[in-house]
C-alpha cells in the first residue's frame, strides 16, 4: 500500500481478465481492474481527507463577535442560567479559539431579567433597563468561568463601572486582549437605558474590528416566516439587508440593524444548540443565513 501526498493505493492480484477495466470511479474514490502476466491487477485508489481537513479546518473569520442572548443560558426553558448549556457554549468557543480566531461575546440578560418586560409591570424603563444590564454582566460571570474551566483565558468588560467584578469598557485594552488570545466578553449592553444588547453587539462589533457578526439562535437561520408556527416557512441561504427590512423579518431591533447596515457589518445567523456549529461558520461552511449589503 503506497501512501504519497493526498493518495492512497492498494494492489491486490486475482485471476486475469482480458483488458483494463474501470469498476467505479469518483472524485475520492477509483476501482481499476489490469490485466498483467496471468493475474488481474485490481487498484484501488481513494484520495484520503487529510488536506479537505486542513483547509475545513482554515477560519475564514480571523475577528468575530458571538452576540448571545441570555435564553441561550437558560437552556431550553431559557429561565434562569443552566450549566450544562453555558459548558456545551464554553466548548463552542474554545473550539474556534484553538484556531486562532480572535473571539468577543456579547451576551443578553433575558433569563433574568428584560426591561421592557419590567416597565409593563410598573417599573419606570430607564430603572429596568439598568436592572437587565445587570443581568447581562451576572451571565457573562457565568460564561467567563466556564471558559477559565476549559482552560481560555477570558476578561469580562462591562459598560457599567463595577470594578470588583470585571474591567471597564475600554476598546484599546479590548483590542489588545483579543491580540494576546484572549476572549473577551462584553457585559452591560451600551451603558445606556433604551437600547437593546443587539444594538451594543452591533456598537462593539464596528469599535473592535470585528469581520462579523454571529447571532447566535434557536433556528437555523432567517425565515420567510416563524418555522415553529409555520411548516411551510422557507429559510434564506442569504439576504440583502435592505430586502431583510422590507420583509420586516426579526433579525435584530431596527437600531441594530441599521447600524451595521451603514457600517457593511455582515450578520450570520445561525443555530448554535448543534453541535460543532460555531466553528462550522468560522471556518466558512454554508450554515445559517448570512446578511449582506
Amino acid at each position: 500500500m503506497n501512501l504519497f501526498q493526498d493518495r492512497a493505493e492498494l494492489a491486490i492480484e486475482a485471476p486475469a481478465i482480458a483488458k483494463t477495466t474501470r469498476v467505479h470511479s469518483r472524485s475520492r474514490f477509483e476501482l481499476t481492474l489490469s490485466p498483467t502476466s496471468g493475474t488481474t491487477l485490481a487498484r484501488f485508489r481513494f484520495s484520503t481527507q487529510m488536506d479537505a481537513m486542513k483547509e475545513s479546518s482554515q477560519p475564514k473569520y480571523r475577528r468575530i463577535l458571538l452576540k448571545l442572548s441570555g435564553e441561550a443560558l437558560g437552556g431550553e426553558s431559557g429561565v434562569g442560567i443552566r450549566p450544562e448549556a453555558v459548558q456545551d457554549m464554553a466548548e463552542q468557543i474554545r473550539e474556534v479559539r484553538e484556531l486562532g480566531v480572535q473571539v468577543v461575546v456579547v451576551v443578553g440578560g433575558g433569563n433574568i431579567f428584560r426591561g421592557p418586560s419590567g416597565s409593563e409591570r410598573g417599573i419606570e424603563r430607564a430603572t429596568g433597563d439598568y436592572m437587565g444590564m445587570l443581568a447581562t454582566v451576572i451571565n457573562a460571570l457565568a460564561l467567563q468561568d466556564a471558559l477559565e474551566k476549559l482552560g481560555v483565558a477570558t476578561r469580562v468588560q462591562s459598560a457599567i463601572t463595577m470594578a470588583q467584578v470585571a474591567e471597564a469598557f475600554i476598546r484599546r485594552r479590548a483590542v489588545r486582549h483579543l491580540e494576546k488570545g484572549r476572549v473577551v466578553i462584553f457585559g452591560g449592553g451600551t451603558g445606556n437605558p433604551y437600547f437593546s444588547t443587539d444594538t451594543a453587539a452591533a456598537l462593539r462589533a464596528n469599535e473592535i474590528g470585528a469581520e462579523v457578526i454571529l447571532k447566535a439562535t434557536k433556528v437555523d437561520g432567517i425565515y420567510t416566516s416563524d418555522p415553529k408556527k409555520n411548516r411551510k416557512a422557507k429559510r434564506y441561504a442569504q439576504i440583502r439587508y435592505l430586502d431583510a427590512l422590507r420583509q420586516q423579518l426579526k433579525v435584530m431591533d431596527s437600531t441594530a440593524f441599521s447600524l451595521c447596515m451603514d457600517n457593511k457589518m455582515p450578520i450570520i445567523v445561525f443555530d448554535l444548540f448543534r453541535p460543532h456549529n460555531l466553528k462550522r461558520v468560522v471556518v466558512g461552511e454554508k450554515v445559517g443565513t448570512l446578511v449582506t449589503g
